[in-house]
């Protein structure tokens, strides 16, 4: 049975991708959560405007992605936290950390899923921390973790 995405589901498609699904697949789990519909002339057509639509939407928050990496990347941010003699922190530096810093140095808005942190950082030091602004746009910034005061 073809199918026209109405949201992006996982595994399938796009919203607005017309797919081949099974018929039990579609009746039972993609239409009554709507999430697709049948396909049909008239749903080709909001396929294709829901398809340009999204892609404008994607071109734009690319671009916005884009001037905040050129505004992100020179910037050094600087993370104080409490740490102990020998350079350990007694806690960690992590996204949510490395948010606030953004917004207060840099004046940017970023979420912390766009943080791509393997594991806190737990020691005083500079560390080279990626930032995934977009699916396309990954930045790396430079971050100096310092001992508070």
């Amino acid at each position: 049975m073809k199918v026209v995405l109405r949201v992006d589901v996982e595994g399938l498609g796009r919203k607005g991708d017309i797919c081949e699904v099974n018929s039990g697949y579609a009746r039972n789990y993609l239409m009554p959560k709507g999430l697709a519909l049948k396909s049909s002339p008239g749903a080709v057509r909001q396929a294709e405007a829901m398809r340009r639509s999204a892609a404008l939407r994607r071109a734009e928050d690319r671009a916005d992605a884009e001037a905040i990496g050129v505004r992100l990347a020179p910037t050094v941010l600087t993370v104080s936290a409490r740490a102990a003699e020998s350079g350990q922190l007694y806690g960690s530096v992590g996204p949510a950390d490395l948010v606030a810093a953004v917004d207060e140095q840099a004046g940017a808005t970023i979420d912390s899923s766009m943080v791509a942190l393997e594991a806190p950082i737990r020691e005083v030091g500079t560390h080279t921390v990626m930032f995934q602004l977009h699916e396309d746009v990954v930045v790396p910034v430079t971050v100096e973790v310092t001992a508070q005061a």
